[in-house]
């Protein structure tokens, strides 16, 4: 505890620092994050979303901005106290439509373009979790939590919230269950649903009597715990509106089905299927502006989250439906249509970087037209694209891009006064020879302050997913460029497994966490040391978080041998317990042959970390959180036990209001304090 408390102590304010330093952890949090660009209907400007921090506070507050597309300087449109998210553009441009809070509720607002008071559109009794207006914008959707047995209510909104405050006055506080999810991603269930709703907005731009679209669909509209707009749509005309959800019953949390469904959007209410033949994931409908396709993304195998999305293609006349891009191996995102209607655009992994592909609709063809870093949102103009672009040394800024990517210019510089008194380490991709034969990514960044001819400290980062990858990205909880300020060095391997270098590729990891992954962990260690003389393999920590966390677990009984500790964070310490209290079962049952825990044991049994703690040596700092409900928190209770019985120098870092990820600024301070304090620790010459 006095260790903790030590740390604790560095966290209570965040420093401002006038000179030039090495990136912090204080520099990261404090960083504002541009996200979610939109082109207005003339293409001249800009709205974008900033998240600034308020440290005192602990907590991000959001607000609206307006930029030029030509370049200028920004204006924030929204008062900061609004904390408004979500900006969509009017149909003719002149109000901007966005969520902010009131008296505890999430809202729809309104405000002239051109500036003024903020006026609020809805006054429910409850959350408005996200939007879409109709293209002739007299209509928006709305998507709204409600209890199902209210559905044929006349007013499924005040029946909803009626039973939740009748729950609210119930002295018992138990909740009976009869269907799992019970719990999904931080939030115990509660028996509501996402639904779909429409109204007319009246003269005064506020939406009239809802009625609900998603009428018998036994799913959430979007899908939770992440969903948002991108996953309905109104047709062009604005007759119809296309949505995806996952029906599926008892069934599930081990169920990726996702089906596409149309509506009528003035009644009579009746979703159709339009995707019933394919029992994989069906998702993110975008109409083509001529409303004659509908095109969306698809996978090929049920029950695989990570299987690739192609690009459909339905015919809405004949109901024919064409893969476009079966050559192309990546997996794609949500879809936005170039204006001249020959192109979809999409963003995708791509060696090692998190790339814009513009996708030939006639031919399939993928073209890359912004990479060098991870594009993070953009828009499609009727002049060209607009894009939210990061890197390694640079947080998000706005910019703007012909239709083809070429003439890439910056346009916002939101943290240009705190990056210029910010010193990175630089950082280099290299490629080895992994598991069978095959060409691994990795990369390497220098510690702040590198000098040819000295040895540094190695932090040896291990991602997540696992159907993931380290990217050129500016990630905001593990962020490579906070170590090298610390003066450590940073390898990082894109292990079978990985997104961004084929399907094939990635699928190699399913049952074998421990196997062709872990194998190149191995041998991409050796050959960044081969490479990289100035990484001291005597001084090297290894750390992850996820199924990062559980590799962390299975390198300390299965190769501790390099390391002088290990950082564990909400990693899967008993494979065997995992399966039976996470929420989201398709993901824990694909990785091990598709079988569950009872059908085939060994499966299970194979890579557990439990199984190898007697091996295990290095000292160890575990991190897990209470409201983490997808590797939930016995797993990093269960492995401090067995590091603290076992008489390994251990800490365990546990913070009770977050989830599988660090998300409030104290928090994230913390957490970087206590884990530069333990590298350090054991690192030390």
């Amino acid at each position: 505890m006095k260790s903790l408390a030590a740390v604790l102590a560095l966290a209570v304010a965040a420093p401002v620092f006038a000179a030039p330093h090495p990136f912090d952890v204080h520099d990261l949090v404090m960083m504002d994050r541009v996200s979610d660009p939109a082109l207005s209907p003339d293409g001249k400007t800009i709205v974008l979303q900033v998240r600034e921090t308020d440290y005192a506070a602990n907590k991000g507050l959001n607000g609206i901005w307006l930029v030029p597309a030509a370049g200028g300087n920004p204006l924030r449109l929204t008062d900061k106290a609004l904390n408004a998210t979500s900006a969509r553009w009017s149909s003719d441009g002149k109000n901007l439509y966005f969520l902010a809070p009131k008296d505890g509720t999430s809202q729809l607002w309104r405000i002239d373009a051109k500036g003024g008071a903020a006026q609020q559109a809805t006054s429910l009794a409850l959350d408005v979790n996200n939007f879409r207006l109709s293209p002739d914008g007299e209509h928006v959707l709305l998507s709204l939590e409600v209890f199902p047995e209210c559905a044929n209510d006349a007013d499924v909104v005040a029946c909803t919230a009626k039973k939740l405050n009748e729950r609210k006055a119930d002295k018992a506080s138990g909740t009976v269950y009869d269907k799992i999810f019970v719990r999904h991603w931080d939030t115990w269930a509660d028996g509501r649903r996402s639904q779909l709703f429409i109204a007319d907005l009246g003269a005064d731009g506020k939406p009239g009597k809802l009625y609900l679209l998603s009428q018998g669909i036994d799913g959430d509209v979007p899908s939770k715990p992440f969903g948002d707009d991108s996953e309905y749509a109104f047709s062009p005309d604005g007759k119809t509106v296309y949505f995806n959800a996952r029906v599926a019953g008892k069934g599930e949390p081990w169920s990726t089905n996702f089906d596409i469904f149309a509506v009528p959007a003035h009644g009579p209410y009746a979703p159709k299927n339009l995707t019933a033949d394919n029992s994989a994931w069906d998702g993110w409908p975008l109409p083509s502006a001529d409303g004659k396709t509908l095109y969306y993304l698809a996978m090929k195998r049920a029950g695989f989250e990570a299987d690739r999305f192609g690009i459909m293609a339905l015919d809405l006349a004949t109901g024919t439906k064409r893969e476009l891009d079966p050559q192309w191996d990546r997996s794609a995102s949500a879809l936005k249509e170039s204006a001249d209607g020959k192109s979809l655009y999409t963003t995708t992994d791509d060696w090692g970087d998190h790339a814009l592909f513009a996708v030939n609709i006639a031919s399939g063809k993928a073209s890359k037209l912004v990479a060098d870093g991870s594009v993070m949102g953009f828009d499609v103009g009727k002049k060209g694209l607009v894009v939210a672009r990061q890197d390694f040394q640079h947080p998000t800024d706005v910019y703007t891009a012909a239709a083809d990517g070429k003439s890439l210019k910056q346009v916002t510089h939101f943290n240009a006064d705190r990056l210029k008194d910010i010193r990175f380490g630089d950082a280099e991709f290299f490629t080895f020879k992994g598991h069978g034969g095959d060409t691994v990514q990795g990369y390497v960044v220098k510690p702040v302050g590198y000098r040819k001819g000295e040895k540094y400290p190695v932090a040896f980062i291990i991602h997540g997913g696992p159907q993931g990858a380290m990217t050129n990205d500016f990630h905001y909880r593990w962020n490579p460029e906070t170590y090298a300020g610390q003066g450590f060095a940073v390898v990082t391997i894109n292990f079978h497994g990985s997104t961004g270098y084929g399907q094939k590729f990635t699928d190699a990891i399913s049952g074998d966490w421990g196997g062709a992954p872990f194998e190149d962990l191995k041998l991409g260690w050796a050959a960044a040391q081969d490479k990289y003389k100035f990484l001291d393999g005597d001084r090297a920590c290894a750390l992850g978080a996820s199924y990062g966390g559980f590799m962390a677990y299975w390198i300390a009984g299965n190769w501790n041998e390099p390391w002088k500790c290990i950082v564990a964070h909400d990693g899967v310490f008993d494979s065997r317990m995992m399966s039976y209290s996470t929420e989201e079962l398709w993901f824990d049952e694909w990785e091990h042959n598709g079988k569950t825990q009872y059908e085939d044991p060994a499966a299970y049994e194979k890579f557990n970390p439990v199984n190898h703690v007697k091996d295990w040596r290095a000292p160890m700092l575990v991190v897990h959180s209470d409201q983490d409900f997808r590797i939930p928190l016995e797993q990093g209770l269960a492995a401090f036990t067995a590091l603290q019985r076992r008489g390994i120098p251990s800490e365990f870092l546990r913070f009770p209001d977050e989830n599988h990820w660090i998300l409030k600024p104290h928090n994230s301070v913390l957490w970087h304090d206590t884990v530069n304090a333990w590298l350090k620790q054991w690192t030390a010459k």
